[in-house]
C-alpha cells in the first residue's frame, strides 16, 4: 500500500519565523525548522500569510528551498485586521478551510500549531478538531541548550480521541464518580433511578438552566440539589453560594422580602435594607422547595429575575442583579395548579426545561438496603459510635421494609428516624431483633395514627363537584385505595395490596383488572395517581 505524502498546513509567524543576514540560519524558525527533520518529508508546505508580512514570507520560501528543495512551498494569501480578535481569525482561516481542496486518498495533512498569536493557535486547533482540517497536529519546539543542531522537536498530535483508550476510560470513570457524588455514594439497586441519576448528572455539568425536581416529600429532593451544587462547584462551574428556601415556610407578606429584599423604611418594620435571598444567591445556586406554594406576586417577580437577571426590591427603584441557577422542588402537579390559577403558566414553561421526577421509597425497595447502611454510616460519623445490625434483626427489618405493609409516608425521611432509634436504642453497639420489632410496632402506630388526608388529590382526580355527590363512606374507600395506589410501583402491585385477603378464596384473580375497574367508576386512571402521563 502507498504510503500517503505529508503536507503541512501553518501560519507564517512574524515573530518566530523572523531573521535577517546569516545569522538567522543560527536561530530556530519553527516553518523552516518543519523541513530540516529528517524523520518527517514534507512534499508540500501550505503557508498561510498577510500582505504585509509579504517580505518575510519570501526569504522563508527561499530559505526552505535551500535546504529541502524536495518541499513545493505554496503562499496563501489570507488576512485579518486584528490578529487578537477571535471572530476575524476563525473566519479568515474557515473560510481558507473551506475553499482548500483536500485530497485525504493520497495525503496526510498535518495542521502546525506552533506559530502565530495564541488566538490563531486556538482557531486551527478547533479547525482541526471539527475536522475542517482533516488531519492531525503537530507541534514545533526548539532545540535544548545543548544542542548543535537547530530543527529543533517536532511531535504529532492526533485529536481522534477513540484511539486513546486510557483518555477515553478516565472520562468514562469521571462521569461515574460524579453519579456516585449524587447518590452520595449509596450503591442504589433500582435501575430507573440510576438511569435518572446518570441523566441529571449530565445536564448538571452542561447547563445552567432551571431544574425541576418533582417527587414526594422525603424523596430526597434537598439533598439531590446540595450535591449537584456541590459537583458544578468541585468543577468550578459555580463561584457562589447554594441558598435553599422552603417556600412553605416564607408565605405571605413576608415572602416577598425575603426573597427579593427591601430597603429602609419600606414598610412598618423595615428599620435596615435587606438584600433577600435572590441576591444572595448570585453566582450560585438557589433552590426553592415546595416552589407551588409560593404566591404569584412573588412568581411574577421570580420569572423576570430568571429572565432578566434582575429584580427590584421593596421600596427601592432601582434594579439589582443576581445572575443564579434555580433548582425547584415540588410535590405538587404544578400543571394542575396553573389550571387551578394557583401557579402562573409562564413561570412554569420557564423552568419545566428540565424536569425530574424522584420516585418514592416505595417505588424502588431494592434501594431500601443500601440505604438502610448509608444511614448507619451516617449515624456512625455524626455520634462518633459505630452501630450494626445482628443478623436476624437485620433481616427481620428488611422483610418488614420491603413489605406492602410498609408504607414509608415520609419516605427517607421515615427510614433516617427509623435507623437513628434503632442505633440509639442499640446497646453495645448491636440492634437487636427485640429492638427492631419495637421499631416496626413504632413505624405502624404513625402511619396508622399520623396518615395524612389525600383529599386534594381526589380534588384533582374528579374534581369538586363529583366529589360533593359521594358519601363519605365512599369518600374514605376512595381516600385508601388512592393511597395504596400512590405507595405502589405498579396497578398489580395495588391491586395485590388491596384484595390479599379476598384473592385467596378466588380460583382465578385479575388484581389489577378489579382495581381498574374500580377507578374507572371515578374516571380515573392509575397513572394519573402518581403523576404519569395516562
Amino acid at each position: 500500500m502507498k504510503s500517503k505524502d505529508n503536507i503541512i498546513i501553518g501560519l507564517l509567524g512574524p515573530s518566530l519565523d523572523s531573521g535577517k543576514g546569516p545569522e538567522r540560519w543560527e536561530k530556530w524558525r519553527p516553518s523552516v525548522a518543519l523541513c530540516q527533520h529528517e524523520n518527517l518529508l514534507v512534499p508540500r508546505l501550505e503557508l498561510l500569510y498577510q500582505k504585509k508580512y509579504a517580505v518575510l514570507a519570501s526569504t522563508v520560501v527561499d530559505d526552505i528551498e535551500h535546504i529541502s528543495p524536495e518541499t513545493d512551498v505554496r503562499l496563501n494569501l489570507i488576512e485579518f485586521d486584528d490578529p487578537w480578535d477571535f471572530q476575524q481569525v476563525y473566519g479568515a482561516l474557515h473560510d481558507f478551510a473551506r475553499n482548500y481542496k483536500f485530497n485525504t486518498e493520497d495525503e496526510e495533512y498535518l495542521v502546525h500549531i506552533t506559530t502565530g498569536t495564541h488566538v490563531a493557535q486556538i482557531c486551527m486547533f478547533l479547525l482541526t478538531e471539527s475536522n475542517y482540517f482533516p488531519g492531525k497536529l503537530i507541534q514545533t519546539s526548539p532545540p535544548t541548550k545543548r544542542s548543535k543542531e537547530t530543527q529543533g522537536t517536532f511531535e504529532i498530535i492526533d485529536l481522534d480521541l477513540s484511539k486513546y483508550d486510557k483518555i477515553a476510560s478516565r472520562f468514562q470513570q469521571e462521569s461515574r464518580e460524579a453519579v456516585s457524588f449524587l447518590k452520595s455514594g449509596i450503591e442504589t439497586r433500582n435501575a430507573n433511578f440510576n438511569r435518572l441519576i446518570s441523566r441529571i448528572e449530565q445536564v448538571a455539568i452542561n447547563s445552567t438552566d432551571p431544574l425541576l425536581l418533582m417527587g414526594p416529600t422525603g424523596a430526597g429532593k434537598s439533598r439531590l440539589a446540595r450535591r449537584i451544587y456541590e459537583l458544578k462547584r468541585a468543577r468550578h462551574q459555580m463561584p457562589g453560594e447554594f441558598i435553599e428556601v422552603n417556600c412553605a415556610t416564607i408565605r405571605g407578606d413576608a415572602a416577598m422580602s425575603a426573597l427579593f429584599g427591601h430597603v429602609k423604611g419600606s414598610f412598618t418594620g423595615a428599620v435596615r435594607d435587606r438584600a433577600g435571598l435572590l441576591r444572595a444567591a448570585n453566582g450560585g445556586m438557589l433552590f426553592l422547595d415546595e416552589i407551588g406554594v409560593m404566591g404569584l406576586d412573588e412568581q411574577a417577580m421570580l420569572l423576570h429575575a430568571l429572565e432578566e437577571k434582575s429584580f427590584t426590591p421593596l421600596g427601592s427603584d432601582r434594579e439589582v442583579k443576581s445572575d443564579f441557577q434555580l433548582i425547584a422542588g415540588t410535590n405538587c402537579d404544578l400543571g394542575l395548579e396553573v389550571k387551578a390559577g394557583r401557579f402562573r403558566e409562564d413561570l412554569l414553561a420557564r423552568i419545566n426545561l428540565w424536569t425530574f421526577r424522584m420516585p418514592s421509597l416505595r417505588e424502588r425497595v431494592e434501594d431500601i438496603e443500601p440505604n438502610l447502611q448509608y444511614e448507619l454510616e451516617q449515624f456512625a460519623r455524626r455520634k462518633g459510635t459505630r452501630v450494626t445490625f445482628n443478623k436476624e434483626a437485620r433481616e427481620h427489618f428488611l422483610k418488614f421494609a420491603i413489605s406492602h405493609e410498609a408504607r414509608w409516608r415520609g419516605n427517607f425521611r421515615d427510614l433516617n428516624g427509623a435507623v437513628i432509634r434503632m442505633a440509639t436504642l442499640a446497646s453495645g453497639g448491636r440492634i437487636s431483633l427485640e429492638i427492631v420489632e419495637e421499631e416496626i410496632e413504632r413505624l405502624r402506630a404513625s402511619w396508622r395514627h399520623e396518615a395524612p388526608e389525600n383529599e386534594e388529590l381526589i380534588v384533582q382526580l374528579i374534581g369538586n363537584d363529583q366529589l360533593a355527590k359521594l358519601d363519605l363512606f365512599d369518600r374514605l374507600q376512595l381516600s385508601g385505595v388512592v393511597r395504596v395506589c400512590q405507595e405502589s410501583r405498579s396497578l398489580s402491585d395495588a391491586g395485590r395490596a388491596l384484595f390479599t385477603a379476598s384473592r385467596e378464596r378466588k380460583r382465578t384473580v385479575n388484581d389489577a383488572d378489579r382495581l381498574k375497574k374500580y377507578l374507572s367508576r371515578f374516571g380515573i386512571d392509575w397513572r394519573q395517581i402518581n403523576g404519569e402521563s395516562s
